[in-house]
């Protein structure tokens, strides 16, 4: 019996230690994973940028495990951006994980500038929804090479050359003037600009790019351009994750295919339609495409691709832009005023405003600017950069197939390079005359360097003679309603999709000024 207990207290005592050794082992285990966890998030910019090489450390928020810093983005980016910079003291460079991606944003203009000039970043990070709606074999995502410059080369010579920019001018007039009529319809109410201003863009584009269309095809190409829109606008978690991790929840990818389908019906429509009909003598850009010579011309496929995306970018900029100036313009009455006193000095008031007064019309000019700084369309530079090689910035190493973004917002918010940054004043650029087509990144709201828009002299141009034909014909006032809360109330708060546009839409007043016909 005696030696029975003893058997049992030994074994019970293996057992015992075993379960020690065991618990320890468990222990140390999860020591080792607990400090490889921590040391692979909670590095500055996230666990996007454990194992990469940089001693110099860049700073930045460590964000969450798996996602990053994708909620830290929110839905007005450029300014939760712009606060976790300046928090970190790293507007010159912060580094952040959005997923599984390496991003790093630059807030200041000689950061901005290495950047954008730098031939490490002549790429962008094509989007699922881009790629599926054709955009990485047209200008904005193709890669840089000879295909990316001969799509350049084309556009600059076909429709954005400044003797085609000058022999659009009657199609500008024109969508401008159907603006006009519909402010005198509704001139006795309210005036909702978005609407006829997008229709507006969309059409003067349409007209540069394809010629005449019919109203069928013109309402067509805007539901599609709107749905594009919609598609692009949305935030698809799949972006940052490597490819079959994130499943397509929201139906982007769908959406997107069944919207090529219909693009490339369309518009590779309006391609034979043209063949048959003959392009010569006409002066639209598909004509002069179809009539360049052989070795010169894209297959119909890379031209459907080129052509969808000349339509859809040069819709909503200048829509954009348009509605945020008209805004300003009614908060600021002197402002207004002084534009309007340029406006009969030079023009008169017995006729219209002609493309040859721009170059008069200095102060309408700053406008646009001092509205482009405080409200850019594309607050993030629109589109990325992404490395294509391993680079340094302001001395921080970058590794290839790091995600770059410039936050213009933030830079043209700065009141260390902007005396009372938050105060709407044109008057500034007579004081200091700044460039905003590329070579001052204090201002840049159409990017720089390799991919600088290619249509930012037709955007201005169109936004130049607008804002002259609607601050001539009319004199514009805050729309008074019967809520006293919101009696000549203009909204200026922000909403950020493939844009940054107005949250609520523009409603105001129109007092006729003269009474020279539209056109």
């Amino acid at each position: 019996m005696a030696i029975q207990t003893t058997g049992l207290l030994f074994f019970l005592a293996i057992i015992t230690s075993q379960q020690c050794l065991n618990l320890q082992l468990l222990l140390l285990l999860s020591f080792i994973l607990l400090t490889w966890f921590l040391s692979t998030w909670l590095v500055p910019g996230g666990h996007a940028w454990c194992g990469h090489r940089n001693p110099s450390r860049i700073p930045g928020p460590a964000g969450y495990p798996v996602v990053g810093s994708l909620p830290l983005m929110g839905s007005l980016a450029h300014r939760n951006l712009a606060r976790i910079s300046s928090r970190f003291r790293s507007l010159k460079l912060m580094a952040l994980s959005l997923g599984f991606t390496p991003v790093i944003i630059a807030s200041h203009p000689d950061t901005a500038r290495e950047i954008l000039s730098s031939p490490a970043f002549v790429d962008r990070p094509v989007k699922r929804a881009a790629r599926l709606l054709m955009f990485e074999r047209a200008i904005g995502f193709s890669p840089h090479g000879e295909y990316w410059r001969s799509l350049r080369r084309a556009a600059a010579m076909c429709l954005f050359a400044p003797r085609r920019l000058a022999a659009q001018e009657a199609c500008r007039q024109a969508c401008i003037s159907d603006v006009l009529r519909e402010v005198e319809m509704c001139r006795a109410g309210a005036v909702q600009f978005r609407g006829a201003l997008q229709k507006a863009a969309r059409n003067s584009i349409a007209g540069s790019v394809f010629g005449e269309l019919n109203s069928r095809d013109k309402e067509e190409l805007g539901v599609m351009v709107r749905e594009g829109y919609e598609i692009l606008g949305g935030f698809d978690w799949g972006d940052y994750f490597p490819a079959g991790w994130w499943p397509d929840f929201w139906g982007i990818g769908k959406r997107s295919e069944v919207l090529a389908g219909k693009v490339r019906a369309f518009v590779g429509g309006l391609v034979e339609e043209r063949r048959k009909e003959g392009f010569q003598g006409r002066d639209d850009f598909l004509s002069l495409m179809l009539g360049m010579a052989e070795e010169e011309r894209i297959a119909d496929s890379d031209m459907v691709a080129l052509l969808w995306e000349l339509i859809f970018r040069g819709t909503d900029t200048v829509a954009i832009l348009m509605e945020w100036a008209m805004a300003r313009l009614v908060l600021h009455p002197a402002i207004q005023a002084r534009a309007q006193a340029e406006l009969d000095r030079v023009v008169g008031l017995t006729r219209h405003v002609a493309d040859a007064d721009l170059p008069n019309l200095p102060y309408l000019l700053s406008i646009l600017k001092e509205t482009l700084r405080l409200h850019p369309p594309g607050p993030l530079l629109s589109w990325a950069r992404l490395s294509i090689q391993d680079v340094h910035v302001s001395k921080s190493y970058i590794p290839k197939g790091t995600t770059a973004m410039v936050n213009m917002w933030a830079i043209a918010h700065d009141p260390n390079i902007w005396p009372d940054p938050l105060v709407f004043d044109p008057e500034r650029f007579d004081r200091e005359p700044i460039s905003i087509m590329g070579s001052d990144l204090r201002l840049a709201p159409f990017g720089s360097g390799r991919r600088v828009c290619p249509g930012k002299s037709m955007g201005l141009a169109t936004c130049h003679l607008w804002l002259a034909r609607l601050l001539h014909h009319y004199q514009w006032l805050p729309h008074v309603t019967s809520n006293k809360r919101e009696k000549g109330l203009i909204d200026l708060r922000e909403r950020l999709k493939l844009s940054m546009e107005m949250k609520r839409p523009l409603v105001c007043k129109a007092m006729i000024r003269n009474r020279v016909p539209f056109g």
